[in-house]
């Protein structure tokens, strides 16, 4: 029988489980997917603290790679032996797994199976939040924390691309290395420095236009004041906590402020929107503008230790289970 990791009850990483489980036949519109690789990312600690809620059991793991083994009725875009992957949710921890076929992304010969599922999901979400909820440009500076993550590196490299002044923030010399690397101009140790200070310091007082955010309680303050008047403060996570609620007239204080709180399933909710999303992902890859570093990989029956590296800040770049 196929490896699952299920969380029966929600709490630290020990909440993950191997189990056996059975998958059985795709129903109407589903395929049944044999997975080669499994990305790891924080929105599946979310899932599995609790934070985020799903019915339990749940088989966590948001973005994945395989072949598809079998088709359910009315499946027309796919067939048996495809390679795809997809982001979603839940479910992609399991050597098997049943998905609905308009989720799932058709892989081009010339991307790898592992650095598909290193990069969808994070990939996808540096798209939306680059290309369509700030298009950043070479008339922009901006700030994204967690440079060194999954998503900063990729983020860091498409900015770069696109021509923007990028500063980042990370926690160690070596993540701010990498990030240096990886197309930020500046990059800001938060555990030794003022973050806030830094960026006037860089900016020389001129503030950035758009802050990105996945960290959450500990740089939302911070983060609204070294954005311009009428800067935007994209929250894309909370790795540190939820950001607490706050009186909306603080976005008036400190200069006009806009803030929303999107996700890669809001923007990529029509099946165009995630074709397209992901060939343009793709193309960057091609090209060589996006690296995709793949730092850790850990066997699936080992997702609990990989949790555990990720939530201690122990990881770059982009980390995997492999089934």
């Amino acid at each position: 029988m196929p490896l699952a990791i299920r969380v029966h009850a929600t709490g630290g990483p020990e909440a993950l489980t191997s189990d056996d489980i059975e998958v059985g036949a795709p129903s109407a519109g589903e395929v049944r997917l044999c997975h080669t690789a499994i990305g790891v990312n924080f929105i599946d600690t979310y899932f599995r603290s609790g934070l985020y809620k799903s019915e339990l059991p749940f088989v966590p793991g948001a973005e994945a790679a395989g072949i598809i083994e079998a088709i359910g009725e009315g499946v027309i875009d796919f067939k048996v032996g495809d390679r795809v992957a997809y982001a979603a949710t839940t479910g992609a921890y399991a050597q098997q797994r049943m998905i609905m076929a308009d989720r799932l992304v058709p892989l081009p010969d010339d991307i790898p199976d592992d650095i598909a599922a290193a990069v969808l999901l994070k990939g996808l979400t540096a798209q939306f939040l680059l290309r369509r909820t700030f298009k950043a440009g070479p008339e922009h500076t901006i700030l994204f924390h967690a440079a060194a993550g999954g998503v900063g590196l990729i983020a860091g490299q498409w900015a770069k691309h696109l021509g923007a002044t990028v500063i980042g923030t990370a926690g160690s010399a070596d993540k701010i290395e990498l990030a240096l690397k990886n197309g930020y101009d500046h990059v800001i140790n938060y555990r030794t420095d003022n973050f806030t200070a830094r960026v006037l310091e860089l900016t020389e007082g001129r503030k950035v236009d758009v802050v990105y955010d996945s960290v959450g309680k500990d740089t939302f303050e911070g983060s609204l004041d070294v954005l311009k008047s009428r800067g935007l403060f994209v929250s894309f996570g909370q790795s540190s906590g939820p950001i607490p609620p706050f009186d909306i007239g603080l976005l008036n204080a400190k200069g006009s402020l806009f803030a929303t709180r999107p996700s890669i399933f809001g923007y990529n909710s029509e099946r165009a929107d995630l074709l397209s999303a992901a060939e343009e992902l793709f193309d960057m890859i091609r090209q060589g503008v996006i690296r995709v570093p793949i730092h850790q990989r850990f066997a699936l029956k080992d997702a609990r230790a990989a949790h555990e590296a990720l939530e201690g800040r122990a990881t770059t770049g982009a980390t995997l289970l492999i089934p």
